[in-house]
């Protein structure tokens, strides 16, 4: 819970110095423009949560610069033999610069020539060590084993690349970028008040203190988001959830929803939230509990009855909702160990 509450000075931390004059700045690493222009493809590689944020990462930076990402898991980057090559760029994540199937991938973009970008937490890491650029994040120590705060830095890292990727490949003008910036730079006191806001976080975690099993879904960065949310809890309280795209729910999953299995659905990019709405409707005609994680603006406008419980969250840019949004579904694994007598900081295994 610590770790939690210290995510929007975190933020601050990472994000303030990376940028100059209003726009994201590479140079301490020399990730030029130059470079950005050059590259074909971007990979983006790591484990758990890191892998997570790697998502996110690919979702905005595809939608802004309009070039190809490919997010692998850093155990099956090197077994499927990756068409790497010397104009891609290789972005690898991690907090403790140490995950070994990281850094096994990492050497391998390294001998084909690709250039690597680290993203770690630990100065001096292997991983800091061996790649060709290196940016920490500005984290400090995350002592809890579950993730929590260093998921925030490493995700709000993928907005400053994607942003800067886009305006160097010129997708986006110089006043976008400002914009973006300028709305990634007010992020940390919308965290503030997701943090400050737990009491309707416990009520709902104390609903789910029985539960065998729960699904997430969500559609785009909300699906995105949903793996996140699935992991932490799944980590923490040992019960067993998965993370779906809600779209998916009708190819087979949709046979295990009954009065038994809880279903946290997440709705924040607006265009597709009568989609997801749909999907909740579904899940609820067949008895599962429903638990909406949205935006204000679309709890106000929720029919009587569409979910069970709903989490608000503060509305901000639709591409930076995913670093809010993250914060209920955090804090809903914490008190649902807590009230199931487990200690969230120090799971089993």
């Amino acid at each position: 819970l610590k770790e939690i509450c210290e995510q929007p000075d975190a933020l601050k931390k990472t994000i303030n110095p990376r940028i100059k004059n209003g726009l994201p700045d590479f140079s301490e690493c020399g990730l030029t423009d130059e470079k950005l222009r050059s590259y074909h493809h971007i990979y983006i590689v790591g484990c758990g949560s890191a892998m997570h944020a790697g998502m996110v990462g690919k979702y905005v930076i595809e939608k802004l610069a309009r070039t190809p990402v490919v997010v692998d898991i850093a155990s099956e980057f090197r077994y499927r033999d990756p068409l790497l090559a010397p104009d891609d760029l290789v972005v690898i994540i991690s907090q403790s610069g140490e995950t070994a199937d990281t850094l096994a991938a990492l050497k391998l973009a390294n001998s084909i020539g690709a250039d690597t970008l680290a993203i770690v937490n630990v100065v001096g890491s292997s991983i800091a060590r061996e790649a060709k650029m290196v940016m920490y994040t500005l984290a400090g120590p995350e002592i809890s084993v579950c993730s929590t705060k260093a998921y925030m830095v490493q995700a709000a890292f993928m907005y400053l690349l994607a942003f800067r990727v886009a305006y160097a490949r010129n997708a986006i003008d110089e006043e976008q970028c400002r914009q973006l910036i300028s709305e990634l730079s007010q992020i940390p006191s919308k965290v503030q008040k997701c943090v400050d806001d737990q009491t309707q976080y416990q009520k709902v975690a104390s609903k789910l203190i029985s539960a065998d099993s729960l699904l997430y879904i969500g559609r785009g960065l909300d699906y995105a988001l949903s793996m996140e949310g699935s992991l932490k809890l799944k980590e923490i309280s040992y019960i067993h959830s998965e993370s779906y795209a809600a779209g998916e729910l009708k190819h087979g999953t949709i046979s295990l929803i009954d009065e038994d299995v809880p279903v946290i659905a997440v709705a924040t990019q607006t265009g597709i939230i009568p989609k997801t709405i749909s999907n909740v409707v579904e899940v609820k005609s067949r008895g599962a509990k429903v638990i909406l994680v949205c935006t204000d603006a679309c709890a106000r406008e929720l029919k009587d009855g569409v979910a069970d419980y709903v989490i608000e969250i503060p509305h901000t840019d639709e591409l930076l909702m995913p670093i809010t949004a993250v914060v209920p579904l955090q804090i809903l694994a914490y008190y649902t160990s807590i009230n199931r007598g487990i200690d969230p900081d120090k799971p089993k295994n």
